[in-house]
């Protein structure tokens, strides 16, 4: 009598295919890549709208200062919300090694004149030359005027 042997066994690969779980995570890399940049995170404010706003292609850029005014009062540097008290410390040390001394200002529409021109004169005594006004065009575009 003989004894058939079977040779399956050796056929099986237990060997994890991490090619798929590769591809995936690339299209996921490539997706945050591109989405990334064009996330805005500023605090949400609704800016005045102007007819004849001037360009400030400098605000756009990842080193620029920008302050912003909300409706409430409050005053952030960046995103992140500072008490007006402190804001032209901060700045002056956000300032320290830059040579363009550029602050720009966002401003709430119905934020109260005194808390944006409160938050202008802190920067200007920090030693701010210039200071940026963004404002936004009525056809939808930002820009700035000074």
């Amino acid at each position: 009598m003989a004894v058939a042997v079977r040779d399956e066994g050796k056929k099986v690969n237990s060997n994890i295919n991490v090619t798929p779980m590769v591809d995936v995570m690339l299209v996921l890399l490539i997706i945050f890549m591109v989405i990334t940049p064009m996330l805005q995170n500023k605090v949400q404010i609704d800016m005045a709208k102007v007819d004849n706003a001037v360009a400030m292609p400098d605000a756009d850029k990842d080193d620029a200062i920008v302050v912003a005014v909300t409706r409430d009062g409050s005053v952030f540097l960046g995103q992140n919300k500072v008490d007006p008290s402190q804001l032209g410390s901060l700045v002056q040390t956000k300032l320290a090694d830059k040579t363009d001394k550029t602050i720009f200002f966002r401003a709430d529409a119905r934020a109260q004149y005194r808390a944006v021109e409160d938050a202008i004169d802190d920067v200007r005594t920090a030693g701010v030359d210039e200071v940026g006004l963004l404002v936004q065009k009525k056809s939808g575009d930002l820009a700035g005027g000074e």
